[in-house]
């Protein structure tokens, strides 16, 4: 095992910045997802920690060694890309022993370090068949074992699912979930897929612009976003997000949501007494109110202990154990997310209410979590 430390790494092609003063630190053993929109840098910075990329200016340890300007070959990695990258005229096995062979290893290591991924990989059957012959599964299988025979520290995968159906992108998944907790290793894995991101990683480095705007845990990403960009994009569906302004009442901070249904200025406060708040609110501050789908609570007439309000259902999604519920609350889109027993139809009027010590607020100029 390897731990990574990328130390404020620039990249730039001609003029353009696409990862500027980048600082990331990967331990032993973790497994980090880089997670992003298309063009958000995570591609980019893998290639630079493997060394398909030449960076500007910063430094790139693996375990104790400086490599920032080693061979990709002798960085003490192995890479799994998103094509599979297999060579079409060599069997299974010869395309996992390929690389032993180039590196000189004697016939009877290759043979066990073979067998033995192929045991872990569930691929033994496979090994005298070209990749023409497999399915998207096994040879992805079939990419991932390449570089384990490399018995590395370090790992790097570059969206190696986006290519599979739903259901084995789902498969695949838990075997690579399963396969890190068994060899142990770093790997580090890069995806736009924010339910792969959710369910294999260790920490998440979520990615916009070539800036990392927030690392955490799964949990710390999806239930406690650092900004607007980290809660709009992880959740699907995504957060709602509601404008508003701050203000105080007989010591009580409560949100002020304008709505722009009705011509004259109508105002729906909700009370924040249970928010718990980041940092000091200010009277007056501009503000988003985000509630996600499943933190709010349907119901068909007002409850007397909680806020509740108008919920105008305008369109009923099956998910199969739940239902996605799109509307809206003062005029403003909402959705909701229930169980699928909750049955109801699109143009009825039921009553939300929201679960605020779940809730974020983001300043709407900065875009920061308070």
């Amino acid at each position: 095992m390897s731990s990574v430390d990328i130390v404020d790494l620039h990249l730039s092609f001609g003029a353009t910045k696409v990862l500027e003063n980048l600082h990331l630190n990967v331990a032993e053993g973790e497994f980090l997802v880089l997670l992003g929109p298309s063009g958000c840098g995570k591609s980019t910075l893998l290639n630079c920690i493997a060394g398909l990329l030449d960076i500007n200016d910063g430094q790139i340890f693996i375990g104790e060694h400086n490599v920032t300007w080693a061979e990709p070959k002798d960085r003490g990695i192995g890479m799994v890309f998103q094509s599979y990258a297999l060579y079409p005229q060599m069997n299974v096995e010869k395309n996992l022993s390929f690389g032993l062979r180039v590196a000189g290893f004697s016939k009877a290591i290759i043979r066990q370090k073979v067998a033995e991924v192929a045991h872990i990989l569930q691929i033994e059957d496979l090994l005298k068949r070209k990749p023409a012959a497999l399915s998207g599964g096994q040879r992805q299988r079939v990419a991932i074992g390449r570089a384990l025979v490399r018995d590395v520290g370090v790992f790097l995968f570059d969206e190696p699912l986006s290519n599979l159906d739903a259901k084995l992108r789902t498969d695949l998944r838990i075997e690579l979930k399963r396969l890190h907790r068994k060899l142990g290793n770093t790997m580090i894995y890069v995806t736009h897929d924010q339910m792969e991101a959710l369910t294999l990683a260790d920490r998440i480095a979520v990615m916009k612009n070539g800036v990392i705007q927030q690392l955490d845990t799964p949990n710390g990403i999806y239930h406690r976003p650092k900004n607007r960009f980290v809660a709009d994009f992880v959740g699907s569906p995504s957060m709602n997000l509601i404008q508003g302004t701050l203000f105080k009442q007989d010591e009580e901070w409560l949100f002020r949501m304008h709505s722009e249904a009705t011509q004259d200025e109508q105002w729906v406060g909700i009370s924040l007494t249970h928010y718990p708040f980041t940092a000091a609110p200010a009277v007056g501050q501009k503000v988003e109110l985000g509630i996600r789908p499943e933190h709010v609570i349907l119901t068909e007439k007002a409850s007397n202990s909680v806020s509740s309000y108008l919920f105008l259902v305008d369109l009923v999604e099956p998910m199969g154990p739940d239902v996605v519920c799109w509307g809206s609350v003062a005029g403003e889109p909402f959705k909701v997310r229930v169980s699928a027993d909750f049955v109801f139809k699109p143009d009825t009027t039921l009553m939300a209410s929201f679960d605020l010590t779940r809730a974020s607020i983001f300043d709407i100029e900065t875009g920061g979590r308070i």
